[in-house]
């Protein structure tokens, strides 16, 4: 499928979009950061090196059609600063790799989750595959508990899978098919889709707290 570019998600609280060229400060300020890139599946980089990788995703961008679909996370109401980014990078029949980051000052605040989430969608909604896939070191235990949360279901260990911080690291290798996020129940206030449970338990009816409250507020005006 081909989109119109530049292509852009919106979320509650955020803005998902292709990068731009002035993106680079704000893009060495997160691949810069050892306690960010020690989680990555690349060492920490040098202003230059980032911007190079710039470079080769604004050229992929061009790309018709794309080989990945590599985006800028920034607050909806912030302004430009970038506080994270997220990739779909495509391979196999109908299938690519999710990978997120969020800078460290925009960790623990739910945006790894909401800015995963809308990739799923726009993967299996836009894009029309049918296989996601997320490989994440074995240390990483909150990347993996948020992907468990997603409805990711593990596959098994990738042994040596990449070469970083000066040795090889293994990767735990999670998948989600379209059929099972197509199932998810959806939020009752937004109608966005929410990830399915794991585990057990009630299924919930809002994607989050404060759509449960707003729902909540709105049933007591039309009382």
């Amino acid at each position: 499928m081909t989109l119109d570019a530049p292509i852009q998600l919106h979320t509650d609280r955020l803005l998902i979009r292709d990068f731009t060229a002035d993106d680079l400060d704000g893009m060495h300020a997160i691949t810069g950061d050892p306690e960010v890139t020690k989680w990555l599946s690349f060492d920490t980089r040098t202003r230059e090196s980032t911007a190079d990788m710039l470079d080769g995703i604004l050229s992929r961008q061009q790309d018709h059609p794309r080989s990945d679909y590599y985006f800028a996370i920034t607050l909806e109401t912030g302004g430009p600063d970038l506080i994270g980014f997220v990739r779909l990078g495509l391979g196999g029949v109908k299938a690519a790799d999710l990978g997120y980051t969020i800078a460290t000052a925009h960790q623990r605040q739910g945006y790894a989750a909401e800015s995963a989430t809308a990739m799923i969608d726009f993967a299996f909604d836009k894009l029309g595959l049918h296989r996601l896939t997320a490989n994440i070191g074995p240390v990483n235990t909150a990347s993996i508990r948020l992907i468990q949360s997603l409805g990711f279901s593990y596959e098994g260990t990738i042994r040596d899978h990449v070469f970083t911080n000066g040795a090889w690291r293994d990767s735990r290798s999670y998948s989600l098919l379209s059929h099972e996020w197509a199932s998810a129940p959806r939020c009752e206030y937004c109608n966005r889709r929410i990830p399915p449970r794991t585990t057990g338990g009630r299924t919930p009816k809002f994607c989050s707290t404060a759509h449960r409250q707003a729902a909540y507020r709105a049933r007591q005006r039309d009382e």
